[in-house]
């Protein structure tokens, strides 16, 4: 080739590359958009990409379903969202959540290290509808605790009745919602709380982090409370086209998120800390039994129903155990 040939042939190369590296994006779904703690990660996260072969333009969503129709619409490369809703793509790590499956954030830690660790490289891998992807990372939202605008509703039995907001697209929710008596009322992520807030609804669960930018206490009002008892543990994971970005960058992504695991529960306990605690009502310890047994049922139906990993709920039953070796659950097998 003459030199001619061999400065057209590269400048091609570059021209190529440059658009490469222009066209990685990835949809970021914060409550808060830009202002968000979540989006606020994610550009961390963003600035390190560089260093891994592609350079990431972040596009942030206050709308979660509109940020996860864009990525299956291939307006972006990569999506950020709560793992209720990633569950779709990648059930191993979307598990994490599994109602009652993670009650406390030393447990929480083991998982998401776990799920990220290079052994699960094949679990974290998936094709749908011809599409292959792959997660790139997963980082703690915070433990969801339910809130009621009445704090006599203070046990199961008290529940029966009363109007609970789920989240329409997480069939988890709904049928242990069902189980306990109370009536589901089909939500969004963008408006659970405003219908609490409103007394459309008598019950939610959600994390810390929604507190204060939702103005969760609207709802609580005088009567209300926090029922400082874990129901869910709330993730989210960054679901990558996996045809867009190379096994190279996967990997130093989710080595990335499992460094980040000290930090990102220290801002978790930080707004966890900024509850007030006149809000906060503890459980007995019978009442905590009940609730426990009642979610272990629900996990148990729920992944015979194909909507949790099988794997991912026998490490989490191990990590419980080994935090708490005296819980009854323990003793006996069925996860």
């Amino acid at each position: 080739m003459n030199k001619i040939g061999i400065f057209l042939s590269g400048l091609g190369l570059a021209m190529f590359s440059s658009i490469s590296w222009a066209q990685n994006s990835v949809c970021v779904f914060d409550l808060l958009g830009k202002s968000g703690e979540s989006y606020k990660f994610l550009e961390e996260w963003a600035l390190n990409t560089k260093t891994w072969g592609n350079a990431v333009k972040l596009v942030a969503y206050q709308d979660e379903a509109k940020a996860d129709q864009d990525f299956k619409d291939g307006k972006c490369d990569g999506v950020y969202l709560t793992s209720m809703r990633a569950r779709y793509y990648n059930k191993f790590a979307g598990s994490i959540d599994a109602l009652g499956g993670v009650p406390s954030n030393e447990i929480a830690k083991k998982a998401i290290a776990y799920v990220l660790d290079k052994r699960n490289n094949q679990r974290l891998n998936s094709t749908l509808n011809q599409q292959n992807y792959t997660v790139g990372g997963v980082a703690q939202i915070g433990t969801a605790y339910i809130f009621v605008r009445d704090r006599k509703v203070n046990s199961i039995e008290h529940a029966k009745g009363k109007k609970f907001a789920v989240l329409h697209y997480d069939a988890a929710q709904k049928i242990m919602v069902e189980r306990i008596g109370a009536i589901p009322v089909m939500s969004d992520i963008s408006n659970f709380v405003r219908k609490f807030n409103q007394g459309e609804v008598d019950i939610i669960a959600a994390p810390a982090y929604a507190f204060k930018p939702l103005e969760i206490q609207k709802g609580l009002g005088n009567q209300g409370a926090m029922i400082h008892f874990p129901v869910i543990n709330v993730t989210a994971d960054l679901i990558l086209n996996a045809d867009k970005f190379s096994p190279n960058f996967t990997s130093q992504s989710r080595q990335w998120f499992v460094k980040q695991i000290p930090k990102n529960f220290a801002m978790v306990q930080r707004l966890e800390s900024d509850i007030p605690a006149r809000y906060k009502m503890t459980l007995s310890k019978e009442e905590k039994e009940k609730y426990q047994k009642l979610l272990r049922d629900g996990r148990i139906e729920l992944t015979k129903q194909g909507i949790y990993n099988p794997t991912m709920m026998t490490v989490l039953k191990k990590a419980r155990c080994t935090v708490e070796r005296t819980n009854f659950e323990c003793s006996i097998g069925g996860e």
